[in-house]
């Protein structure tokens, strides 16, 4: 079997697999078979359709005390917000900075085209 740990950052292949950087290589590993079944069958989508008890349980969460279901809400945003990794200021000039050249930009870009395209109905139908 193929190896597919990536060895480039100077892991020596000794034979010691601690040796070799253990992320993955963006290669996908080899089919697995099911059973008993050769490896160059293909594979069958399937549809995965809820049972009718998780499409019960989700009617009855819909239901419930508004109030608790908005503070659960704003807590579940809350959380997700300390998560986000918020550009510092270096950052954000920058962004700002390309976001307005480019639409200085596209704002020329558009306009020229619309004087071309009167200058053009002007001529032929002048």
């Amino acid at each position: 079997m193929v190896d597919e740990r990536d060895t480039r950052h100077g892991a020596a292949d000794d034979g010691d697999d601690t040796a070799a950087v253990a992320r993955p290589s963006g290669k996908r590993s080899a089919r697995r078979t099911r059973g008993s079944a050769p490896a160059d069958t293909g594979s069958v989508a399937t549809i995965d359709r809820p049972s009718q008890k998780k499409a019960d349980k989700t009617k009855s969460e819909g239901r419930g005390n508004p109030f608790k279901r908005l503070s659960k809400f704003l807590r579940e945003v809350i959380a997700e917000l300390r998560k986000v990794i918020w550009p510092n200021r270096k950052q954000m000039v920058t962004y700002t900075t390309v976001v307005l050249v480019f639409v200085i930009f596209m704002v020329a870009f558009i306009s020229g085209l619309d004087v071309a395209f009167i200058k053009g109905v002007n001529w032929l139908f002048g």
